[in-house]
C-alpha cells in the first residue's frame, strides 16, 4: 500500500533536515483523523450521526491502519455507542507515534536519539528518502495552488490539513489566506461519502473543544 494518508501529515509535520516536529499537538489530532479515514475509505468504518462504527473487521494489510481498527475494536466493546469526537481524543497523541513508526520502517525518515541540554532523551527523525515528500507536495500544489482537481484521497488529506490548520507546514512560503480558501472549498466540496464529511466535521468540533482548553490552561 502506498504511504497512509497519516504518514503524509506526520512527514509534513517534521523537518527534513532536523527530524524535529512541528505543531506537535494539532499534527496529533491530524494523524488521528487521517487513520479514521483510511478506515472509512476502505469500507472498514463509518460514522452514523456522530457516532463511529466498525462494519467490517477484515485486515487492510496495512500494519498501521490494522493496530488501529483493533484498537478501536476493543474500544467500541466496552460501550455501544461512542462518539467519533472521543476516539480521536483518547488516539492523538499515540496515533502520532504510530505514524512515525511507520515511517522509519517504510526507510522515509530514520530515528536518532538526542539529549536536550545533555539531560532529557529526545527523538528526532530527518528524512532519509526525500521522494515521498517531493511527491505529496507536489500534489498538494496541484490542487491547491494550480487548481486540479483532486482525487479521493487529496480531497481527504486537504481537509484535515484545514481542520488542523496546518497551512503552514503544508505550504511554507505561500500567504496563509491564499491556501485557506482553497482548501475550505475542497473540504467542504462533494469528494467523499457523507460518513467522511461527518468524520472531518467532528474532527474540526473536538480541535476547537481541544483549542479552548489549551487557551485556558495557559491563561
Amino acid at each position: 500500500m502506498a504511504i497512509t494518508l497519516a504518514e503524509e501529515i506526520m512527514l509534513l509535520s517534521l523537518d527534513d533536515e532536523s527530524g524535529a516536529p512541528e505543531q506537535r499537538h494539532a499534527a496529533g489530532w491530524a494523524v488521528a483523523g487521517g487513520i479514521l479515514l483510511e478506515l472509512v475509505l476502505a469500507g472498514r468504518a463509518t460514522v452514523e450521526g456522530k457516532h463511529l462504527k466498525l462494519i467490517d473487521r477484515t485486515p487492510t494489510g496495512e500494519r498501521l491502519l490494522d493496530d488501529r481498527m483493533a484498537l478501536i475494536d476493543a474500544w467500541l466493546r466496552s460501550r455501544e455507542r461512542r462518539r467519533v469526537t472521543e476516539w480521536l481524543t483518547k488516539d492523538q497523541g499515540k496515533a502520532a507515534n504510530a505514524a512515525v513508526e511507520g515511517l522509519c520502517a517504510r526507510g522515509v525518515v530514520v530515528e536518532q536519539q538526542h539529549r536536550t541540554l545533555g539531560l532529557f532523551p529526545t527523538r528526532r527523525y530527518p528524512e532519509a528518502d526525500s521522494a515521498p515528500e517531493r511527491e505529496l507536495r507536489q500534489r498538494l500544489q496541484a490542487v491547491v495552488l494550480d487548481g486540479a482537481a483532486p482525487d479521493e484521497r487529496t480531497a481527504g488529506l486537504i481537509a484535515l490539513i484545514h481542520a488542523a490548520k496546518l497551512h503552514r507546514l503544508a505550504f511554507p512560503n505561500v500567504p496563509h489566506k491564499q491556501v485557506a480558501d482553497r482548501m475550505a472549498g475542497i473540504a467542504a466540496g462533494q469528494w467523499a461519502a457523507e460518513s467522511v464529511r461527518t468524520a472531518i466535521r467532528d474532527m474540526q468540533a473536538a480541535m476547537a473543544v481541544f483549542a479552548v482548553a489549551a487557551a485556558t490552561a495557559a491563561s
